[in-house]
């Protein structure tokens, strides 16, 4: 019951904003006679969505599944570019400023060029999703290797460790609750990612969908494309977060004070 409880303290502070912001903007758009080109009430665009939710979902699953190809291969790209980087300090020292200068460069800027590279088809729209997603898991992975314990790591270099025992026993369990974060970021840049894709060529998807409402003026339709960009972007936060749980239960700080908690009243 405890639990049930603790869910429902944490869920009803932003639902309830959210309830709250929605009946507002109901009431003002009623109350001041928005144009609905200008500003769809919450009950248009409720009306649309049903109307919509054949030819939406179809949008729906074409970016479904470009993010998630995406977003796996450059988390995959990511962690492996972290490893050879980690392994070889002198390609660390020569890559790294070259890493964060690439982030410089606009995604949208380098769509035409991929286009022009590879295509029209799936392979160009990956790219741009990797190249958004691989960089802040790098460097979260970079960062969660050079974080280690020294004193643990002294020790088991100490008992005659090798490289890889200590990589694969020490650093990449300490590294992970790092890692997490930056594929928790990637997978919002994952999402933003495909959307850019498909504004740059593309004949389905959200960011399609996007494109054809934007020139019909169509508003409503437009708050219902971003209302399925914040759901897939919140589903794969929340999997992701579930998954970093399971992985990395010795790191939750909830179980971290009640094992201390117990552990006080052991004592007692």
């Amino acid at each position: 019951m405890s639990t049930v409880n603790t869910w429902w303290n944490r869920l009803w502070p932003p639902l309830g904003a959210v309830v709250l912001l929605l009946i507002i903007w109901q009431l003002a758009t009623s109350l001041f006679h928005i144009e609905t080109w200008i500003l769809p009430s919450p009950a248009l665009i409720g009306h649309e969505a049903w109307s919509e939710k054949d030819r939406l979902g179809l949008h729906t699953w074409a970016t479904l599944k470009l993010t998630l190809s995406g977003f796996s291969i450059g988390v995959a790209f990511g962690l492996l570019v972290a490893g050879v980087l980690h392994y070889i300090p002198f390609l660390r020292s020569a890559l790294y400023p070259l890493l964060i200068l690439s982030q410089n460069i606009p995604t949208i800027a380098l769509g035409p060029l991929l286009v022009i590279w590879f295509g029209f088809g799936i392979l160009s729209k990956l790219i741009v999703i990797i190249l958004v997603c691989f960089f802040p898991v790098t460097i979260a992975a970079l960062s969660g290797l050079a974080t280690t314990d020294r004193t643990m790591l002294n020790y088991m270099q100490m008992i005659g460790a090798s490289k890889n025992q200590i990589f694969w026993k020490l650093e990449l369990p300490f590294s992970l609750p790092s890692i997490f974060s930056g594929v928790k970021i990637a997978a919002t840049y994952s999402v933003m990612g495909a959307i850019i894709a498909e504004w740059i060529s593309s004949s389905e998807g959200i960011g399609y969908y996007m494109m054809l409402q934007k020139s019909a003026f169509r508003t409503d339709h437009m708050f219902l494309a971003i209302l399925v960009v914040v759901v897939i972007s919140l589903m794969l936060f929340m999997l992701i977060n579930m998954i970093e749980k399971w992985c990395v239960r010795w790191h939750h700080p909830a179980q971290h004070r009640a094992v201390k908690g117990g552990s006080k009243d052991v004592a007692k």
